[in-house]
């Protein structure tokens, strides 16, 4: 699988846990508890996955920088005969 496909469903996931449990406690205080969940929620998912989901993050985005990378030029390229002659003249 993906790592920024399993890094951003465990990111989800989390804010989903998160949502339901602050709003289950909330919701009987305040009529606007979904907004406070969606922030705490917001908030505590971003700070979990800073500090636990290092690796799979660096995975993905060594996986994005990899597929954003130009792909090498097959040999006998354009490129490569280019720099035959500048050695070649030099």
């Amino acid at each position: 699988m993906r790592a920024w496909i399993l890094y951003s469903a465990v990111r989800v996931g989390l804010f989903a846990v998160l949502f339901a449990v602050v709003y289950a406690l909330t919701a009987q205080l305040w009529s606007f508890a979904w907004a406070v969940a969606a922030v705490v929620a917001a908030l505590l998912a971003f700070c979990i996955s800073y500090i636990f989901f290092g690796r799979l993050r660096a995975r993905a985005l060594t996986e994005l920088a990899a597929s954003r990378r130009p792909r090498e030029a097959p040999a006998g390229s354009d490129e490569n005969a280019e720099d035959t002659v500048i050695d070649r003249d030099a």
